[in-house]
This record gives structure tokens, sequence and C-alpha cells, in this order.
């Protein structure tokens, strides 16, 4: 956007004893595109899903999508050079996007994927459709109430995922195997997690990403790869990996623990790739420390992605510490997103995108727009600005306005 902003355009963003404050928006960023697609790190942006204005958003019923904004913004993604990981938490896996939806979802993505494949220029010349889109396959089209502990939990969980997996392989995009609820709930220890993972790398077509997804973004998730205590699942998990080596692409950890990423990043084998999950460590992992860096399959970077392409092609230039700036500029932002309760992230991506211009409304399926507070999202809004995250500040002032007035905030 080539838009000059007045410096009298500016917000009264609430406090958080009552009052008000005026924030003054700054002038738009110029941010540019790649001409090619990235050569030093692979990075997907896990992409949120975009309701109709009119869609019954109630907490418990079907989701309903807005395919041509969803998709929409998939593209913008796509033109800066990002892959798209779809289907992930960050588009409300288990809170609020139910298996018919994702299962459309996964379908129509890896069409979308196939036709830009197919004509791909600059960012995405010569990509495939797995370089372009990764999808997660799990369990969630189980009732989890219904699922019981032990071996037949255990045998439920492995079927829901493999017919998961088929529909992500016959659509296209690469596999994510994501944690499961289910198998959580079931499984009596690590011996579980080692057959029904196994058995699902058997039969995997092509390699995977396999999901290791920390309790704060999903508390049913505790005790996963059979114990509580990371290091013994860490030794289950690296078990896994050892012995299938050749059908794993890659893995993903969001235990936001910038230690034991590395440590794990040490201990992979060759060609397994870690993408990092860590949203507030994302920085100096995707910098790496000389020896090894992470890639990434991050939420933020579907909030952050204008500075996240920024930062990969000054990588791929040979400009390390531009690339480290890039990143660390966003840090501040990416901890407010993701600060606790963790799980409620999803807001904060969808906010920004409406802010953006990428919806409408500011809508999100099951109602997960309430989420988070009023200050949380003026906050959110602030530190968008401060990085230059906001494409028209004209557009995104009269949305924050709007919605703080309707909220009680007088303007």
């Amino acid at each position: 956007m080539t838009q000059t902003v007045s410096s009298a355009l500016s917000v009264a963003l609430p406090t958080a004893d009552g009052g008000t404050r005026r924030h003054e928006l700054s002038a738009p960023r110029e941010w540019a595109r790649p001409s090619a697609p990235f050569a030093t790190r692979k990075a997907y942006a896990a992409a949120h899903v975009i309701p109709p204005v009119g869609a019954d958003n109630t907490p418990g019923t079907p989701a309903s999508l807005d395919w041509e904004r969803t998709l929409a913004f998939r593209h913008e993604l796509w033109s800066y050079g990002l892959g798209i990981a779809d289907a992930m938490d960050t588009a409300q896996r288990g809170m609020g996007l139910d298996w018919a939806a994702t299962r459309e979802l996964i379908r129509r993505v890896g069409a979308e994927a196939r036709a830009v494949a197919a004509t791909g220029q600059g960012a995405t010349a010569g990509l495939s459709v797995r370089d372009l889109v990764a999808c997660g396959a799990g369990t969630d089209q189980l009732d989890l109430a219904t699922v019981p502990e032990g071996p037949e939990g255990v045998r439920r969980a492995f079927h829901a995922y493999r017919e998961q997996l088929a529909t992500v392989e016959d659509a296209g995009p690469k596999a994510i195997l994501m944690a499961s609820r289910a198998l959580a709930k079931a499984a009596s220890g690590p011996d579980d997690y080692l057959r029904v993972y196994s058995a699902l790398l058997d039969e995997a077509r092509e390699p995977v990403i396999l999901h290791w997804l920390g309790t704060m973004f999903d508390p049913a998730l505790r005790g996963y790869w059979g114990s509580e205590d990371v290091a013994t699942a860490t030794n289950t998990f690296l078990e896994l990996i050892a012995a299938h080596a050749d059908k794993i692409d890659g893995v993903k950890v969001s235990l936001l623990d910038a230690e034991h990423e590395t440590a794990l990043r040490a201990a992979l084998p060759a060609g397994v790739r870690l993408y990092t999950g860590d949203d507030f460590n994302y920085p100096e992992l995707i910098a790496g420390d000389g020896e090894r860096h992470s890639d990434a399959l991050l939420g933020i970077f579907a909030a952050i992605y204008p500075a996240a392409s920024a930062a990969l092609q000054a990588f791929d230039a040979g400009r390390p510490t531009e690339g480290r700036s890039a990143l660390d500029a966003t840090r501040e932002l990416g901890r407010h997103i993701f600060s606790a309760p963790t799980f409620y992230y999803k807001t904060g991506i969808a906010f920004l995108a409406w802010l953006n211009g990428h919806q409408p409304g500011f809508q999100m399926v099951g109602g997960l727009q309430s989420g988070r507070s009023v200050t949380h999202l003026a906050r959110t809004f602030e530190l968008a600005d401060q990085a230059g995250l906001l494409r028209d500040p004209v557009l995104a002032a009269s949305r924050m306005a709007a919605f703080l007035s309707v909220n009680g905030v007088a303007q």
C-alpha cells in the first residue's frame, strides 16, 4: 500500500484502569514479495479460516466457511513465498472447525495448490503441491466422549487417523500427522504411540510431518508420547523417528521451549527437518546457531507474513543479521498473540486479518472471536502497527475505532 497517512490519524485505545490513551498510527511499510522460491529455509504459515458474514457461528454448530475469502488469503500467503499449513489448530481444529468442513477445506486447498503449481511463477515457480501446502490429519471425527481408554480406544484412533491420512494424500498436500486427543485419552503408555504411528508411517505414500503439540495449545494432549516428563517423551519421539526416518519429512514441535527444540534438532537423523512451532522463540530458532537452523511451520506467520517473507529473503541473500532483525521486530507481537491462555491465539490471527481487509467482519467459526478481551485486541492492533504490519492504516484505524466504539470505548 502507498497511502499517505496523516500524523493526526489516531485511535483511542483502552487502558487496564478503564481509561483511554491515544495511539498515532505509523505510515504503512512497503514489503517486497520474493521473485523466486526460498532456498535456504522451508516455511509454512498455518492459515486460519473465514466464515460468511451471515453464518451461524454459535459454539457447537457445524462450521460454515466463506470459501472465496478463505482461499484468497492462502493466495496472499503464497504470493509472499510461504507454503500453507492448512487444516491445523490455527484453522480451529478442535475449536469450531468440524471434520466435514475440514475435509472440504483439504480438498479445496489441494485443488487450488494444483492450479498454482501448474502455472507457478516468481515465488511459486517450480514448486510442487506438497511444497505449497501441507494439511493436518488427525482423529477429530471421533466423539472424544465415547472413546474408551485402552486397546479399543487406541484401535479407533488408529482407524480415524488412517481415514484422514488418506483424505490428505488423495487431495495432494503433504500430510501432517497431528497430535490426537483420542490417542492421548486411550493410550496406556509409549508403546501404544509407537504402534499407531509406526503403522501409519508404514502406510503413508510419501514422507509426512510429525506434529508434537504442547498442552499450552491443547490441555487434552497431556502426557503425549506416553509420559508427562518431556525428556522421557522426547526419547520415545526420537525412537519413532529413527525407525522411520525415510517416511518423515520433518517434525513440528510446539512446546515453546527453545532449549529443548535446539537439542532435539541436533538429535534428528540426517534429512529430517525441524519445523519450529515455537511462536515465542522463532527468531533465534530460524536464524540458527551457525551450524543448524530450524525451518518453520508457524501460526504467527499468518499474522506477520510480510515480515517473515522479508526475513527469509534476507537469509537467502546471505544477510543473516538483517533476517534475524526482521523477525525480532515481530517478537513482541508474537508473544502477545500467543500469551496465555495460548489456545486462544487464533482470535488474534483472525483479528489482524480483519484489520487488514482479508475478511469483511471480525467473525470466527464457533464464535471464537470472543476468545480475547478488548484490551488484548487493542494491544494486538498497536503492536501490529509498530511492526509495520497494518497494510492500510486508514482502513485498520477505521475498523479498530468501530470495534472499540461498539465495545464501549469512546473515540
